[in-house]
């Protein structure tokens, strides 16, 4: 499929989705998560829930970050550049909603893409080669194409993976997992060591 048409079931698939359904897939990802081999790293990037875009509740893995005292790491969207600025979360972080209701720090310490060791990254949708399809502004892979490259990229999803999606363009950058609540997908020689 086409991402544009992806976009379109997955949406309509999660607005399916009640409160109870997310709260508890939303769990059953972090759960898969505590049980990969990715926690001796110190920065870790990760999106704040758009409760209106019914997306995975990231609370749980926020927990776990602060469990295992994690350096935590949120964006800041600038939708005139296209770009995001990361700041670190601290106990003295402002969140604020922005126009497209996400939640985003203010201001604060920022970190360069080029520290971050792991980023959990938002989508609607993934193929089984890894790549994926988030809202289409781009946003992610500006982002990721700072990161180092052995940055650790990992995908959640409600849902599990399409076979194929058909338009991936040269400049997509393709996830080393996947976890959903059912399955952790590997795609990378980094995933699987």
């Amino acid at each position: 499929m086409l991402k544009k048409e992806l976009r379109t079931v997955y949406k309509a698939q999660r607005k399916a989705l009640n409160e109870e359904e997310i709260e508890f897939k939303s769990l059953q990802i972090a759960n898969q998560l505590v049980r990969l081999p990715l926690w001796d790293y110190v920065y870790y990037h990760l999106f704040l829930t758009i409760e209106s875009q019914k997306e995975i509740q990231t609370e749980f893995i926020l927990q776990i970050l602060f469990g295992k005292d994690k350096e935590v790491v949120l964006s800041k969207s600038n939708f005139e550049t296209g770009s995001l600025t990361h700041y670190l979360l601290t106990d003295n972080t402002k969140l604020r909603k922005n126009a497209y209701d996400i939640p985003e720090p203010v201001d604060g310490i920022e970190v360069p893409e080029t520290k971050l060791d792991v980023v959990f990254i938002p989508l609607l949708a993934f193929d089984e080669k890894g790549n994926r399809v988030g809202y289409g502004k781009g946003f992610y892979d500006r982002f990721l194409a700072k990161c180092r490259p052995e940055t650790v990229k990992i995908g959640l999803s409600f849902f599990e993976a399409t076979s194929e999606i058909a338009d991936v363009s040269p400049d997509d950058i393709r996830l080393d997992w996947c976890v959903t609540p059912e399955k952790v997908y590997s795609f990378s020689a980094a995933a699987s060591s």
